[in-house]
């Protein structure tokens, strides 16, 4: 029998409404929407909402598939149940689709007043970044003029209280004037920048205020450079003083006790202290005025003056770097010092015989056309100039010396001590006061003031062109060097500096040279009319002095016209009789020297004079050393005889002579033409001269005393007397000078030649002179006991 098997379900698939599944694509579709957009958190919440309505939907549908295919045996119940679901998940659905397009509405709306908001936020946040940097702005004026006060406040704290406790001290210290050099001009421009701002009567707050700020800076911006490089350029010697002050512990201790009783608020223990306060000043500028401009709206009207300001004060502080740069090569190379051979031969080594070498080299290739120089036009203008004012200033000063050494020689002859016994002469007497005014008062007052505002200032200007002449020397040498490093493509670090060294220099030269040489040249001009009004009041004191004696003077009564004709005759007539008194003197001192000469010489002089003529005759009037070959060797005082004035190649240096039987060449400067005293000399007073009676005529020794004293007589006698000048050469002769009257004790030397007389001067000294070099002349009777030869 078969067993009945269970009957197998059959299968079957539940069709699921399109409906639904429209539902879920539009679900899908929001899922995506609220992913995009999510500001929308309300829309979200509901979207998850019907998410989870779906998948309710979605388990309750599976439940029924599990019951339809479980259970067949109902399938009537299962087929309402699906309907059922069914409908109710489309009502779902649609009640959805209803609340999500109300949530849609509500974001677009939200949406809309979204951008309103976010202008609104956004206006707000500006007008308070507005508002800030208006404050900060508003604190960066007020820090920059409050600063700009307690600065000034400083600096004139420390120039006045300070500098004048420390001038208390004793001893007196050394260079403190030099610390506050051109301190004063910084506290006047900074003085004057708060006098500008202070006149507008404005307040920080003011939008006026900041444009009155940056015009005053503006306008005192050259003067602000001025003072502030000076002082700059002049701070490293500050600190030089300073720490030659910190050397000594006693005196730096007793300077910080100043300090400190002087400024007690401030605490200060130094002089640099106060004076770092420029150089810390001028570097400030430009970050307060940039810190303005940052926060200064660019609408506001006074930005961009604001602009140039800050601009102004970055280029000034780079022209004030600049020009501490150059002042600090310049202080560097135009020191002169004074070097004996031992310290230059120390200071030699390896490095600077090289570079000196080197720029020798350099030099003779300029010289020789081998390399080109490097030509400045400009410069080499300047340098011309500047070597033309030193000579005329150096001439200038030479001229006034002379003048001032004349007038001293004038005032040191005073004529008015002695007594020319003048009583009773009314115009000598005159003359005599006058003379005593002029060397007393007005004369001495004259060149006091010569000396004070004419020499002085020279010899200052002289001075200073040691500084720009050692700077053109030293920009030749590193000229020279630059040359040679110039046509390399790539330069060592030591080479770099030579050609910055010698930029600097050159620019230098080239800024402050035309401003040295107006400045020396206007010095000039100043001077000579300085000169020319000390003449004009010595000439109307002089006039003064004149008036009040002009009625005791002869001429006194004439015309004033008739006066100045009387008195330019009276100088020009003086003025011939001086010329001619200085010329009769100067044929005097200039007439050629005429040497004695000895026996031997005289026979020379007759040999040469016989064979070349007295028009070739020249004596020697140095020692002449031969130093080529046929030169001669001659003594001082030697006769010669010129044969050519010139040697074999026509140097006319060089002059053959004839020595006396020697010839050779003799140097042209060391001859002069021999003048004969004349060509019949008087006779020798030993040929026709007797003694008198009771005078001994037994030969006596030169140079021992006589044995008995000369008899003093009263009667008419002769005088003898030396016509010609005459230089001893040797113990046995005596030196005697024209118009001197001698005593003759023998009329020949010892081996009784008679060209030789024994004489005795005044004096008592006695010697041998030649006898045609004696005259006689008459005498009148002699006193008893006078000084009367061959009485």
């Amino acid at each position: 029998m078969e067993v009945p098997r269970r009957p197998q379900p059959s299968s079957f698939s539940l069709p699921i409404p399109k409906p639904a599944s429209s539902a879920l694509s539009q679900l899908g579709a929001v899922e995506k929407f609220t992913k995009k957009n999510p500001m929308k958190e309300n829309l979200q919440g509901k979207m998850d909402g019907t998410s989870e309505e779906e998948d309710e939907v979605g388990e309750k549908e599976g439940a029924v598939e599990s019951d339809v295919s479980v259970s067949e045996e109902a399938p009537d119940d299962s087929s309402e149940l699906v309907d059922t679901n069914a409908s109710q998940t489309t009502n779902v659905r649609l009640s959805s689709q209803d609340s999500f397009s109300e949530e849609t509405s509500i974001s677009e709306e939200r949406l809309a007043e979204e951008p309103e908001k976010t202008k609104k936020k956004s206006e707000e946040e500006k007008a308070a970044a507005k508002e800030r940097n208006a404050q900060r702005q508003q604190l960066a004026i007020e820090e920059l003029v409050q600063s700009e006060r307690n600065y000034l406040r400083m600096l004139q704290l420390s120039t006045v209280t300070i500098r004048s406790n420390l001038q208390k001290i004793q001893p007196p210290l050394a260079n403190l004037g030099s610390m506050f050099l051109y301190i004063e001009d910084v506290i006047d421009v900074s003085s004057r920048l708060l006098s500008l701002v202070d006149q507008k009567k404005c307040q920080p707050g003011d939008p006026t205020f900041l444009e009155t700020v940056c015009a005053s800076f503006l306008s005192l911006s050259s003067d602000i450079e001025a003072a502030y490089r000076e002082y700059l350029a002049n701070y490293n010697y500050i600190t030089v003083v300073e720490d030659s002050y910190k050397q000594k512990d006693l005196l730096w201790d007793e300077i910080v006790k100043v300090i400190k009783a002087s400024a007690p608020e401030v605490n200060a223990t130094s002089l640099s202290f106060f004076l770092v306060m420029p150089v810390q000043r001028i570097a400030r500028y430009p970050l307060l005025l940039q810190t303005i401009l940052k926060h200064t709206d660019p609408s506001h009207p006074a930005y961009g003056l604001l602009e140039q300001t800050a601009h102004t004060s970055i280029a000034l502080n780079c022209r004030i770097n600049e020009y501490k740069r150059f002042r600090e090569v310049a202080d560097k190379y135009k020191k002169t010092e004074t070097l004996t051979i031992k310290d230059k031969i120390n200071r030699l080594n390896t490095h600077s015989i090289a570079k000196k070498t080197a720029r020798l080299s350099q030099h003779i290739k300029h010289g020789t056309g081998m390399a080109p120089k490097l030509v400045d036009e400009e410069f080499d203008a300047l340098e011309d100039f500047f070597y033309v004012l030193e000579n005329g200033i150096l001439q200038l000063l030479e001229d006034v010396e002379t003048y001032l050494q004349h007038l001293q020689g004038f005032l040191a002859c005073k004529t008015e001590e002695f007594d020319l016994d003048m009583d009773g002469e009314k115009a000598p007497i005159c003359y005599k006061e006058i003379t005593t005014a002029l060397r007393q008062w007005i004369l001495p007052t004259f060149e006091k003031r010569m000396r004070t505002l004419i020499h002085k200032p020279l010899c200052a200007l002289r001075d200073l062109l040691a500084g720009p002449r050692n700077l053109i020397r030293k920009r030749l040498d590193k000229l020279l060097d630059f040359e040679m490093i110039e046509a390399k493509s790539t330069l060592s670090y030591e080479e770099q500096a030579v050609a910055n060294t010698y930029r600097t220099i050159n620019t230098l030269l080239l800024n402050e040279l035309p401003q040295f040489n107006g400045m020396a040249l206007q010095m000039i001009w100043s001077l000579l009319g300085t000169f020319s009004c000390l003449h004009k009041d010595l000439a109307s004191d002089m006039e003064q002095l004149f008036q009040s004696f002009a009625q005791q003077l002869p001429h006194s009564s004439l015309h004033p016209s008739a006066f100045w004709e009387w008195a330019e005759s009276s100088v020009l007539e003086g003025a011939r009789s001086l010329q001619t008194l200085c010329q009769s003197l100067e044929d005097s001192l200039n007439a050629p020297f005429v040497q004695p000469l000895s026996p031997s010489s005289q026979r020379r002089l007759k040999q040469l004079t016989d064979k070349h003529g007295s028009g070739k005759i020249y004596q020697v009037m140095g020692t002449v050393v031969g130093s080529r070959d046929l030169d001669l060797n001659l003594a001082k005082g030697e006769l010669v005889a010129v044969i050519n004035e010139a040697d074999t190649r026509g140097d006319k240096r060089r002059w053959l002579v004839d020595a006396g039987g020697r010839r050779g060449y003799v140097p042209s400067s060391k001859l002069i033409r021999y003048h004969q005293p004349t060509d019949d000399p008087p006779p020798s007073p030993g040929f026709n001269l007797t003694l008198p009676q009771g005078t001994s005529g037994i030969r006596r020794h030169s140079y021992t005393p006589e044995s008995q004293p000369l008899r003093v007589v009263s009667q008419p006698c002769f005088r003898v007397l030396a016509a010609y000048d005459f230089t001893a050469r040797g113990n046995h002769e005596v030196t005697v000078r024209a118009g001197e009257p001698v005593r003759v004790l023998e009329p020949h030397d010892k081996r009784g030649n008679p060209e030789w007389s024994l004489v005795e001067v005044r004096g008592g000294q006695r010697g041998y002179v030649p006898s045609n070099y004696l005259t006689i002349m008459p005498a009148g009777t002699g006193q008893p006991g006078s000084y009367q030869p061959y009485c």
